[in-house]
């Protein structure tokens, strides 16, 4: 198994290639995440974003290239999979939870499973994660019978409850009513304040202007353009990102010249 010593970065992704068939998902991504840095992944839809973040923790296995998170590299093929993986908190759009578990239990299984943890510290855990979310008092509802909103943020708890080092999200507000959306973002800031490394594929523009260290914009399988947010959504320099941040922004723009 392959070690790196570089302990300020977190991810390290180099020349990462990703195919489904002829289809060229991914075509040669590099990308370094130093410790409490939050990454935003923004671009059009079959870019390459999810298929990226997906790779990062071998959900998806890349064709070429090669993923180190916390030192580890994932694409070693003598690594313990489920061991790195541990270590790598994951949020998706749909949520994921289990249907016939209450929330407690949803939060307290993983640690049980793969950390080893004892029922009264999986729930000591699980609850503090709970109140670092604002769900304090809902541990024994079951997830159809919380909104949208709370079921994403039991998903969040249920991933800070396995002490992740490294946060990936996967548009985790793009299945959400738009009221809802804020509550999670608003967890979403809260990690990032707290120094959580994150990577975070969103559609979110004003989110990743505010949060961000830095963002990338992919079109079609390659970074097209990174940088500090300021700079790369504010004063973006490729043709290709300015088309796209238009069309995104624009609609915002009308709707506030409009009210």
């Amino acid at each position: 198994m392959t070690e790196t010593n570089e302990p300020d970065v977190a991810v390290d992704v180099t020349d990462l290639h990703k195919s489904f068939g002829p289809v060229d998902v991914l075509r040669g991504i590099d990308l370094r995440v130093t410790r409490g840095e939050v990454v935003c992944i923004i671009g059009p839809s079959g870019s390459g974003k999810s298929t990226l973040l997906r790779c990062v923790n071998l959900l998806e296995e890349p064709n070429g290239g090669t993923v180190v998170v916390n030192g580890i590299e994932l694409t070693d093929p003598d690594v313990d999979i489920d061991v790195a993986r541990s270590r790598i908190g994951m949020v998706f759009q749909s949520f994921n939870l289990f249907a016939h578990l209450n929330v407690l239990n949803n939060l307290t299984v993983a640690q049980r499973k793969v950390l080893g943890r004892d029922q009264a510290k999986a729930e000591e855990t699980a609850r503090a994660n709970l109140e670092r979310v604002g769900l304090t008092g809902r541990e024994t509802a079951m997830p159809n019978e919380l909104s949208g909103g709370q079921q994403q943020r039991v998903a969040i708890a249920r991933a800070l409850s396995m002490d992740p080092d490294v946060m990936l999200f996967d548009e985790p507000t793009s299945a959400l009513d738009p009221e809802l959306v804020g509550d999670v973002l608003g967890v979403m800031r809260k990690l990032a304040d707290e120094g959580m490394t994150m990577l975070v594929v969103t559609h979110e523009m004003q989110f990743a202007r505010e949060v961000a260290d830095k963002v990338l914009f992919m079109d079609a399988g390659i970074v097209v353009e990174e940088g500090p947010a300021d700079q790369v959504i504010g004063n973006p320099q490729q043709e290709r990102t300015k088309t796209f941040l238009a069309r995104v922004l624009d609609p915002i723009h009308q709707q506030a010249d409009g009210d």
